[in-house]
């Protein structure tokens, strides 16, 4: 086999799915500083970031089989970097807000039962997204938890963009609805 640097990266993509290791370590090679390099940026933290890629890279390894050929790898690998910053952002915040309301005691007499409400809805919320139809709950799962674009999503099952787009608008629906009745039975 020629060196794998020689390859491109739709080759290298080609090798991956049919689990060659060094394909995988060749676009490691190739994106791992980048994508480094964006997440240390937003988030600030190196540790963070180091562990995002490290788990990007460990997801295309377990999906390698499932990946479409015609895959833009380099795209691919930045949006994952962008929804997965944007999740750990998220956790910052609300890590911040949980610290600044054990900072001010004075005003926790509320924040127990908001906190366990919020940690209710949590799991509503999971429930919920479980009781979805199967390809309902895949597709939303792959837009959500693993970032993807409608274009992606479609790619990746081999089906049309309205289609994602339809199954994304019944799950919303689906969801607003449980969880409407949910909260006004919190009230």
């Amino acid at each position: 086999m020629s060196s794998v640097k020689q390859h491109t990266d739709s080759e290298l993509l080609v090798l991956l799915k049919g689990s060659d290791e060094f394909a995988f370590a060749e676009l490691y090679k190739r994106y791992w500083k980048k994508l480094f390099a964006i997440a240390a940026n937003r988030l600030g933290c190196p540790e963070d970031a180091e562990e995002i890629v490290q788990d990007i890279f460990a997801s295309l390894w377990r999906r390698r089989i499932t990946l479409k050929d015609d895959l833009d790898v380099g795209i691919y690998l930045s949006v994952s970097v962008k929804y997965r910053v944007i999740k750990t952002l998220g956790k910052y915040c609300l890590q911040k807000r949980y610290i600044d309301s054990l900072v001010t005691r004075d005003q926790i007499d509320d924040s127990t039962q908001e906190w366990l409400a919020f940690d209710e809805l949590r799991d509503q919320l999971a429930l919920s997204i479980a009781q979805l139809p199967q390809k309902c709950r895949l597709v939303f799962q792959l837009s959500r938890d693993e970032g993807l674009s409608q274009k992606q999503i479609a790619a990746e099952l081999g089906i049309s963009e309205k289609t994602v787009e339809a199954h994304l608008g019944k799950a919303f629906k689906i969801l607003r609805t449980k969880l409407a009745s949910f909260l006004m039975t919190l009230l």
